[in-house]
């Protein structure tokens, strides 16, 4: 899962002059399209993300760019032709078509009724929707018996880095279209699906699809968004809430910018994690004359487009910054708006001075000075 990010080789981030931290969205048509934004039409349940592998990938791409996808799919059996499908369990119009399926009035009234009292600890986002989620951040499905919204929460809340959930009726056939059955009856499925970021009505923009002749449509789709911050990071301090991304002044005349990597996945702060610890382990491998630049924070946020998350943004420095400097909050590119959410900052517990060994004289910290921060100069990420 990926979409929008920076720099296609961190080890070009070693050597590189002072950047400006704006979004680089040269970075961002770079990385690779993701490899999944929901789940497959005949998928019952599924589980779409791997937090250990994605991590794992992050810090190998350190110095191996580009991106490389992860093959996410479902459990590689193909269904038969004109074979049944899992017997869904929602209600049904009497007439087994579209329009009267959309209009059937026991989904809008189910749909507004959860909407009106969301689990403890979510926020209701959007209720009712003739679509259901479509997004980089995908983390899997549930096909429920029930419209049952505390059942979808602690599906979610059992997952790693789920962050919010939908749930809707959706009208698939009795047995699987093909040439010799088209267009089947229909039955109902009540389906849960799981997101690594939050989902706002914009995302709600999968209106279905043909199967042969057979239509699936959606409705009755409610979105459903946690209220909580990300987990701790083992060896780092945090998480920090920021309002926006950081945007760091030089310090003492030293850029503490050190680049970004971008992850068109779910929100998972692990990967920049790794990313960051891999970049000091690079950069200390290619120190000069017992110098390097060592990362010990990053700022970790959810980029969105005209509010769809597009993935996660990782900005890496050689020194931590506060909220005070959180202030870039999003930016145009022609009249797409890409915005900032869900920031957070992560520093290093034990900070890395940048020097291999003892040093006589001279400056630590990859050549940055003790002092105070100067005033402006600043530049944004």
């Amino acid at each position: 899962m990926r979409t929008a990010s920076i720099l296609s080789a961190f080890a070009a981030l070693a050597a590189a002059a002072p950047r400006p931290q704006s979004m680089d969205f040269g970075a961002v048509d770079q990385a690779p399209p993701a490899t999944i934004k929901g789940p497959p039409p005949t998928a019952a349940t599924q589980v779409a993300y791997n937090s250990a592998s994605a991590s794992a990938a992050a810090a190998a791409e350190v110095t191996s760019d580009p991106l490389t996808k992860r093959a996410l799919g479902t459990n590689g059996k193909k269904p038969h032709p004109c074979g049944p499908q899992p017997d869904g369990y929602g209600p049904k119009p009497l007439n087994d078509s579209v329009v009267a399926f959309l209009a059937y009035q026991p989904f809008a009234d189910t749909a507004n009724a959860a909407a009106a009292n969301p689990p403890q600890g979510y926020t209701t986002t959007f209720q009712n929707q003739q679509g259901s989620v479509s997004a980089n951040t995908y983390l899997g499905l549930w096909t429920l018996q029930a419209y049952d919204t505390i059942k979808c929460q602690q599906l979610c809340d059992a997952a790693d880095l789920c962050t919010a959930f939908n749930i809707y009726f959706e009208r698939d056939p009795t047995i699987n279209p093909a040439d010799s059955c088209p267009n089947p009856p229909s039955f109902t499925n009540i389906k849960c699906t799981l997101w690594g970021s939050p989902i706002p009505v914009e995302t709600a923009n999968n209106k279905g699809q043909y199967r042969v002749q057979f239509q699936v449509v959606i409705t009755g789709s409610n979105g459903y968004t946690k209220k909580n911050p990300p987990s701790p990071i083992a060896s780092f301090n945090g998480p920090t809430e920021f309002g926006g991304a950081i945007n760091a002044p030089l310090f003492n005349g030293n850029d503490t910018y050190l680049g970004v990597k971008f992850f068109n996945q779910p929100y998972d702060a692990l990967v920049c994690a790794s990313a960051c610890q891999a970049q000091t382990a690079y950069n200390k491998r290619h120190a000069t004359n017992g110098v390097y630049k060592p990362c010990n924070f990053f700022n970790a946020y959810i980029l969105s487009k005209n509010n769809i998350p597009q993935g996660i943004y990782c900005s890496l420095y050689t020194k931590p910054w506060d909220k005070s400097y959180s202030t870039n909050y999003g930016q145009y590119r022609g009249s797409d708006y890409y915005s900032v959410s869900s920031s957070y900052g992560y520093q290093l517990s034990s900070q890395d001075p940048g020097t291999v060994g003892e040093r006589k004289g001279g400056d630590r910290d990859g050549g940055e000075k003790d002092g105070g921060e100067r005033k402006g100069n600043s530049r944004t990420r």
